[in-house]
């Protein structure tokens, strides 16, 4: 919603203000009260009998606060207890519930946060969910081709030679692969994954990677470019191979959702004494309901498939640099990767 958060309304009041307001009245209240428990404390020290009016006064005053109160605090337990409630059904495993809205204005926004959270994990549960069904598929099939093959050999239907045993030695890359790609993402989401820095040249390193994925664009008719700027810093200092396997990430990514005939570009240059690459392609772009989560784990694209983690590692590996990574897409279509690296650690 424009203008803020769904709990703070254009022109209305945050939870802040609320609050403010409330502990005013409730100031006030008391204010009221004290003074004119005070002019019937004085009247009888004085040895005078209070005034009917201010006997009526201070007990039209007692009754509302209490009126108040009850209210207030009815309010809030039912907020409360609706909060509990969902809290216990999310504690037994179920991410549907949502508490919605509740009686208590001031509990809103805390209520808001909770439906948030719930949403996060019913995704992160089914994607979750998602991964294990792709790895057990991504695993599935070279395990059937490289078990067939050797059940071949061993039974003298054809030799053991190297026309039959390179492609098994591939099967193994592809299983290699993947769960080098799991053990990468869960050291550093546990914040163990160790940074080998060293003085390197961020150009060759961009250079690099595109020479490595060259022929995997060309067989996906995809023209890969690289564009080297004059201000590209000569060194930083970072993790070459760790930032490698990032530009290697966004490359396959990029190819993957590039059509026939499209063109990724790559871009080293610099900005405020970080090195900052770009990686651009023509493909259809990413949708804005999904730009928030583009960097989470498990996400992928219906058309394209993989695992959903090559975009996952990338940003946990920027981060490791102490730097920062976000998607864009541009108005005219494509998408537009931007990584930024500090110059030194």
């Amino acid at each position: 919603m424009r203008g803020g958060p769904p709990w703070v309304r254009p022109g209305g009041f945050g939870p802040g203000r609320r609050f403010r307001r409330g502990a005013f009245v409730a100031l006030a209240f008391v204010v009221l009260l004290v003074a004119a428990l005070a002019t019937v404390v004085g009247s009888i020290l004085s040895g005078n009998a209070p005034a009917p009016w201010i006997t009526v006064a201070v007990s039209a005053v007692v009754v509302a606060g209490l009126i108040l109160s009850a209210r207030v605090l009815w309010r809030s337990a039912r907020s409360v207890g609706l909060l509990m409630d969902a809290a216990d059904r999310v504690a037994g495993g179920d991410y549907t519930t949502r508490v919605g809205e509740v009686p208590s204005r001031p509990l809103g926004r805390l209520t808001a946060a909770f439906d948030q959270m719930t949403e996060r994990l019913e995704t992160n549960e089914r994607r979750r969910r998602e991964l294990l069904a792709d790895v057990a598929h991504e695993l599935r099939n070279p395990l059937q081709v490289i078990r067939g093959s050797l059940e071949g050999m061993l039974d003298g239907l054809y030799p053991a030679d190297e026309e039959r045993l390179r492609p098994l030695l591939d099967e193994t890359e592809v299983m290699s692969r993947l769960l080098e790609d799991l053990r990468t993402l869960s050291m550093a989401e546990a914040g163990v994954l160790t940074l080998e820095r060293e003085t390197v040249d961020p150009r060759r390193i961009a250079e690099e990677a595109v020479e490595a994925y060259r022929s995997t664009a060309d067989e996906a008719d995809v023209r890969l470019k690289l564009v080297v700027g004059n201000d590209a810093p000569p060194a930083i200092d970072a993790d070459p191979v760790r930032l490698t396997e990032v530009l290697a990430n966004l490359l396959t990514n990029a190819i993957r959702h590039s059509p026939a005939g499209a063109s990724v570009t790559v871009r080293v240059g610099s900005a405020n004494r970080d090195v900052v690459f770009e990686v651009d392609d023509d493909g259809p772009g990413i949708p804005s309901d999904q730009v928030p989560f583009v960097f989470d784990r498990f996400v992928t694209s219906a058309d394209t498939g993989g695992t959903g983690l090559g975009l996952a590692i990338a940003k946990r590996l920027v981060e490791a640099h102490g730097g920062t990574i976000e998607a864009i897409t541009p108005n005219g279509g494509g998408t537009h990767m931007r990584v930024r690296i500090p110059s030194g650690p």
